[in-house]
């Protein structure tokens, strides 16, 4: 029988996490899928352990197999050997089983993996990328099926299910992830996305990672039955916790198992884990089971309509439409570094006086100054100034900065300069570390998502904010065509304004504009 006749037939239970359980053993500073080559008896028993715990789907260890990520431990010369020695473990894992057991070919998900601000994966890169991994796989002959997982951008997923589909005939399972139950980080409906590739051609649709049981649960309670698809569920272990140093997933298997069978009455017909999860956890999701029969009739819980973000109030952008018409001298004021602040108004006031359009805060060289945020809203409501805020990459992380621009917002404070900033190490406090979750041009982008009224994370942020983005160029250095390439990715990822060092000779910049 094969993989795709089985799943009409029954529900099947997929293997659990292949990286937590290499993790625990080697780290994270190594290539989970090189380990393949090197151990492959780990590997194996890996398998064989998902299998003794009921699993009748594993899938091999190639999750980040693939040239582009490959290249990060300088093994990309070898993507085709690590996919064809994953393959054969899993086979030999599958042909020593004492019950029908069915292999997946794993391809994960690549957009976001970069190593350079300037050059960043271009979607003909990554649909590359999937190409030869799939081709690698495929040629093996020994895999029932493709399973792409861990897809939180629906387009690159999609990209990815039309190359696979063309390349084959056999079943293909495709999972999106979400960070906030029911949505994707673009705001597309779990439901839709999944009908959505349903009529691509995925033979399986559904989710898997980041969210644990409870809320893997509660997304699928708005999706519907596919006319053409059966529905896959493979939540984490739940929360993880970090111990000594590692991270760790306590949760106990008898979680998963209380959520088996509930998994199996929304629709789903391939039900596995992800992160955190262990041969104790399926053990568990096959104990929980009351029924292998498939659900075909299914009442959906229609989510509440969301509230439409509204618009934020286009007067913030005084200074922006200033600048479309006429020449506007911004003047870089620093922050104080102590307590004594009326120094800094009264020369905030005298430049205003003076003509200045706006007054731009940084935290110059990495040094702690007082914050920007807290000044420009001292200069807009008590002297009524336009300030022009830095925000830097350096600072925050992904946590701190979206806090930063929903404080931004509240205060009504719509003009931001986003920087990359200095390094820590150059300030008056070498000993401080400098952050950078995201390079400059990504923290446009996410600011540019707020605009819309969608968090990073796809939540409805029930209104939009109306910042407008600028971005910083440097001529002064010596390869300006490199400069060059980021002012064009800046404007690509949404700048609004482009705020330069002076420019001396403007000869050398004609390509830049």
């Amino acid at each position: 029988m094969s993989f795709k006749e089985a799943l009409q037939q029954q529900v099947l239970i997929a293997d659990g996490a292949m990286g937590t359980l290499l993790y625990s053993q080697y780290g994270v500073n190594s290539a989970f899928e090189g380990l393949n080559l090197t151990h492959g008896g780990d590997i194996l028993k890996i398998h064989q352990a998902y299998i003794a715990a009921g699993a009748d789907v594993i899938q091999t260890d190639t999750y980040a197999a693939n040239r582009i990520k490959l290249n990060r431990y300088g093994l990309a010369d070898k993507t085709k050997a690590i996919n064809e020695a994953a393959v054969s473990l899993a086979h030999t894992a599958q042909i020593a089983a004492e019950h029908p057991v069915y292999v997946l070919g794993t391809i994960g998900g690549i957009a976001g993996v970069t190593d350079t601000e300037i050059e960043p994966l271009t979607a003909e890169e990554i649909d590359a990328g999937v190409q030869e991994q799939a081709t690698c796989l495929l040629q093996t002959q020994a895999i029932d099926g493709l399973l792409l997982e861990t897809y939180y951008d629906i387009n690159e997923l999609k990209r990815a299910l039309k190359i696979v589909c063309a390349l084959t005939d056999l079943p293909v399972v495709t999972n999106v992830t979400m960070y906030e139950p029911g949505v994707l980080q673009d705001g597309t409906p779990l439901n839709t996305a999944l009908q959505d590739l349903a009529a691509l051609g995925a033979d399986v649709v559904g989710a898997n990672c980041r969210l644990g049981p409870y809320n893997m649960s509660r997304a699928f309670e708005s999706v519907a039955l596919p006319e053409t698809a059966a529905l896959a569920i493979y939540p984490n272990a739940g929360l993880p916790d970090v111990q000594d140093g590692k991270t760790v997933y306590d949760s106990p298997a008898e979680y998963f198992e209380n959520y088996s069978d509930t998994f199996r009455r929304q629709g789903a017909r391939l039900i596995g884990g992800c992160c955190g999860t262990t041969p104790a956890h399926i053990k568990g999701l096959v104990a929980g089971l009351q029924s292998r029969q498939p659900v075909t009739d299914k009442k959906v819980t229609v989510p509440a309509a969301e509230t439409v973000p509204t618009a934020a109030d286009p007067r913030q952008h005084d200074f922006l439409q200033r600048v479309q018409h006429e020449k506007v001298a911004l003047v870089e004021l620093d922050p104080p570094k102590t307590f004594t602040t009326a120094k800094f108004f009264r020369g905030a006031q005298a430049l205003s006086q003076a003509g200045a359009g706006a007054i731009t805060l940084d935290g110059p060289l990495a040094n702690p100054t007082i914050s920007n945020v807290a000044l420009a809203a001292q200069l807009k409501y008590q002297y009524g100034i336009t300030p022009l805020v830095h925000l830097t990459t350096r600072n925050h992380n992904l946590i701190g900065l979206q806090s930063e621009i929903m404080g931004l917002h509240t205060l009504g404070i719509a003009n931001i300069l986003v920087i990359t900033g200095d390094p820590a190490k150059v300030g008056d406090l070498p000993g401080a570390t400098s952050v950078y979750d995201l390079h400059s041009v990504e923290l446009m982008q996410m600011i540019k998502k707020f605009n819309a009224g969608i968090s990073p994370t796809g939540r409805n942020l029930q209104e939009k904010t109306n910042f407008a983005v600028g971005g910083a160029f440097n001529p002064n250095v010596r390869n300006v065509e490199r400069a060059c390439k980021m002012i064009t990715r800046k404007t690509a990822y949404g700048a609004d304004f482009i705020i330069t060092q002076p420019i001396l000779m403007l000869p050398r910049f004609t390509n830049c504009v």
